[in-house]
């Protein structure tokens, strides 16, 4: 028993963990790239059907991650004080959880789709489109829901690059999926937006059972078919003490750039063209930070579960080191680079202006978020779920949004506006965050106490 408590840990070191993570974001947003381009050969009022249904199916998501968020951090926390049974328990009960509120969104989804898309004011062949999309992709959405929670807790158990295989697999089953059934390739009946809709949800339920397969090769104490229809009361309220922090952070932060894009669409169609392109190159800036606070948040959690908070302490400031050093660099060569990059989506000479004078920002607002994403995921790892939620109310919704106001129509600084005050309000969360760290305040709120070897073997 000693050999399989020690192996997991043996394990847990950054780099290990992160760079599979990485590469699974990654070659998720190069999938999803790729998904837009081949349903734009079919027409832009298919990109833009099923572009509008995601909207919904991205909330949808956000709000499954409740459970998978929770169950993964609590999961974490009883590997590190060697709690394997209840690890298992609550595992299967995430799942369970997970799978019902899947199963609601999935009935809400194929009974109102019609409904959902009338009230985004669309209309004809678009209208047509999205209904069909949303009812197939958001009918199936229970095994999204499924997968989120195997994949956050099989992830929290060192096995990154096992769910990155399965990601690659499921992503890109469902690109050749799109070729046989958008174009009626092989064969096959040329299906349009419903033959991505029905791929989508193949390849969704073939990664099902290959993360089912992987969660029994994992857990050190197997999950009995009973544990899935076991409820405790006590598992569910640590799950969702993690999780909707979590969740409500994610939507306040996505409602304000709702609101940073409802700005921008008065300066004109150019400039909202140079934001989107402008995100899409960001985003790669910051896909190394997302990697490395997920991967600090798994080592975090099991050293708060073990009781090893020093450890946890340091780890942390590595972990942002790392992450701060990566990002500078990538900034940097995307604010050298800036007019070649903008120019590979676009040759309109004002939107590439545009494009050009917030992507000069980059180090400013990178650095910010880096700082922010590496150790708000930390801090849930603690169990200090609900500090983040309050001073990103304070932060986005109280000064940013505000500010953004101010630079964008009063002193008229347009898009460079939006960008200053999405950079202060990361820089205003950063900083606080980090005296937050420094403070160890995080330390009280661990949501389970370290177990010795002797209570460890007899569990």
């Amino acid at each position: 028993m000693n050999e399989t408590i020690q192996k997991p840990q043996e394990k847990l070191s950054l780099f290990h963990l992160t760079w599979p993570i990485f590469l699974e974001v990654f070659l998720f947003m190069l999938m999803g790239l790729a998904d837009t381009f081949m349903l734009s050969a079919v027409s832009d009022d298919a990109v833009s059907g099923v572009g509008t249904a995601n909207q919904y199916i991205h909330i949808a998501i956000l709000i499954l991650e409740v459970v998978g968020n929770g169950a993964a951090i609590v999961v974490s926390q009883y590997l590190g004080s060697r709690r394997f049974f209840e690890a298992a328990r609550i595992s299967a009960l995430a799942v369970t959880l997970n799978l019902c509120v899947g199963l609601i969104m999935s009935a809400v989804f194929i009974l109102s789709a019609n409904q959902l898309m009338v009230m985004m004011n669309l209309q004809g062949p678009v209208l047509e489109h999205a209904q069909h999309y949303l009812i197939i992709v958001g009918g199936g959405l229970f095994l999204q829901a499924i997968i989120n929670s195997l994949a956050a807790i099989i992830r929290v158990h060192g096995w990154t690059k096992q769910t990155m295989y399965v990601s690659l697999g499921m992503n890109v089953i469902h690109v050749v999926g799109n070729y046989i059934l958008i174009f009626g390739s092989f064969g096959a009946p040329e299906l349009g937006v419903q033959g991505a809709a029905i791929s989508s949800v193949a390849s969704r339920l073939i990664a099902v059972f290959i993360f089912f397969w992987l969660l029994y090769q994992v857990l050190e104490i197997k999950i009995k078919f009973e544990y899935y229809f076991t409820f405790s009361k006590e598992y569910v309220r640590k799950i969702l003490s993690i999780g909707l922090p979590s969740a409500f952070e994610q939507i306040l932060y996505q409602l304000c750039q709702i609101i940073f894009l409802y700005y921008v669409t008065y300066l004109g169609a150019e400039a909202l063209a140079a934001r989107q392109y402008a995100n899409n190159i960001s985003m790669f800036t910051y896909l190394f930070a997302i990697a490395i606070g997920m991967g600090t948040s798994i080592i975090v959690g099991r050293l708060v579960g073990s009781g090893e908070k020093d450890l946890a302490y340091k780890q942390l400031w590595f972990s942002v080191r790392i992450a701060i050093v990566i990002t500078i660099a990538m900034a940097s060569l995307v604010t050298i680079f800036r007019e070649q990059l903008i120019g590979l989506f676009t040759t309109n000479p004002e939107v590439i202006k545009f494009g050009v004078s917030v992507l000069v920002l980059s180090l400013l607002l990178e650095t910010g978020r880096t700082i922010n994403i590496t150790i708000i995921n930390t801090l849930r790892a603690t169990g200090d779920a609900r500090f983040p939620v309050k001073i990103g109310f304070l932060s986005m919704v109280c000064m940013s949004v505000p500010l953004g106001y101010l630079l964008v129509f009063v002193l008229d600084m347009g898009l460079v506006g939006v960008w200053l005050a999405i950079a202060a309000d990361e820089w205003t969360r950063a900083i606080i965050v980090l005296f937050r760290w420094r403070s160890r305040k995080w330390e009280r709120f661990a949501l389970v106490s370290p177990k010795n070897d002797n209570e460890a073997v007899q569990a």
